[in-house]
């Protein structure tokens, strides 16, 4: 079964999808509200709506991402795209040995989830701006401290993910130390609707991987083609990482990471050692397909305009707080030496003068 929340009659609806047509869903309930339910709910809501025969055609029909998810995390589960990407990004060669011990993810934004045809606009400041082939699983009952097999049957359903991504600004950000954030989370393309895992369930290989082609094409030039079951871990076991001392919600959205062979432009960008094929520019066109799921196209409209933030001082503000402790602790003890000659000068007491002393070494004492 799949399913798919549009834009119909200036209202947001969710339905099931048959051939070329669109069945909305009894008493209009959204995704997530199905998915919260239980499993068993999404599947009846959608057989009533079958049954009800209220088709409307899917080319007049906007598509929107067809859940709206409580967290979106995005994993990093094929080698080839590591290698490839790291080089671009940091210029560093191979793989990370950190990479082989667990599925990394990182936390994106799910309020800039953007539907299978809509344009996506270039971030304020970015030059590269780059696409990322993936897939997502979308978690279907809540759970924690999963086993590869509870997270695996945890599964709802698939979805193409396109994880846009601003390679300069992502370069940028990186070198503080922690996640990408603006060089990612402008925009996530979930699409074209909610593919039931049972539905793939017979292109699943001996090892538990989906075995699907995925495709991408860049103003109708292919790009970029692999095979999902590339992946280093299978989806059940990104969920059950996801879980691991934490938590998976029904509708939480888990991207399998990008591609190899061309997933992305940066990787390719690595591999040749300059931007070839170009970074992605307004009027360009993003099409991918995946196998047993469908096909997005987001078409990629001009840049935004930034607005600047002015820089941190914080450099200066320490500098000169430096220096004025300096200053003052130099002062205290120019201060005490002239008082200590003309306490001398006065024949005043030993005691008396220890003190003024005591006062001068402290001041030259660390911290500085």
């Amino acid at each position: 079964m799949r399913f798919a929340t549009v834009e119909h009659q200036g209202a947001v609806e969710c339905g099931v999808v048959d051939g070329d047509a669109w069945y909305p869903l009894p008493g209009n309930p959204a995704m997530l509200e199905l998915l919260q339910a239980g499993p068993s709910a999404p599947r009846e809501a959608g057989r009533q709506a079958l049954r009800d025969g209220r088709a409307v055609p899917l080319d007049g029909l906007r598509l929107l991402p067809p859940v709206a998810p409580p967290s979106v995390r995005d994993f990093v589960a094929f080698e080839e795209h590591v290698e490839g990407v790291r080089k671009s990004i940091d210029g560093a060669a191979g793989v990370a040995e950190q990479w082989y011990a667990a599925p990394t993810f990182y936390f994106t934004s799910p309020h800039a989830l953007v539907g299978a045809r809509d344009e996506v606009a270039i971030p304020a400041g970015c030059t590269l701006l780059d696409y990322e082939l993936e897939v997502a699983a979308v978690v279907g009952t809540d759970g924690a401290d999963l086993t590869p097999e509870q997270g695996e049957a945890a599964i709802f359903g698939y979805t193409i993910f396109n994880d846009w991504s601003a390679r300069d600004l992502q370069r940028a950000e990186m070198t503080v130390g922690l996640g990408p954030a603006k060089g990612k989370d402008f925009a996530t393309t979930l699409g074209p609707w909610l593919v039931t895992a049972d539905e793939l369930a017979g292109r699943r290989d001996p090892d538990g991987f989906l075995r699907l082609v995925m495709t991408v094409e860049v103003n109708g030039i292919e790009t970029g083609r692999d095979l999902l079951s590339n992946m280093s871990w299978t989806f059940g076991e990104l969920v059950a990482y996801a879980s691991r001392d934490s938590r998976v919600r029904a509708g939480d959205v888990l991207g399998s990471g990008t591609c190899g062979n061309g997933g992305c432009l940066a990787e390719l960008w690595g591999r040749h050692g300059e931007l070839v094929p170009p970074p992605l520019a307004a009027g360009d066109t993003v099409t991918m397909h995946v196998e047993g799921i469908g096909t997005i196209s987001n078409k990629v409209t001009g840049p935004k305009l930034a607005q600047e933030l002015a820089r941190a001082d914080h450099v200066e503000k320490a500098l000169d707080s430096f220096m004025t402790r300096r200053f003052d602790r130099v002062k205290t003890v120019v201060d005490a030496s002239v008082r200590l000659l003309e306490m001398h000068n006065a024949g005043e007491s030993p005691m008396a003068m220890g003190m003024v002393r005591t006062q001068a070494t402290e001041a030259l004492l660390p911290p500085y």
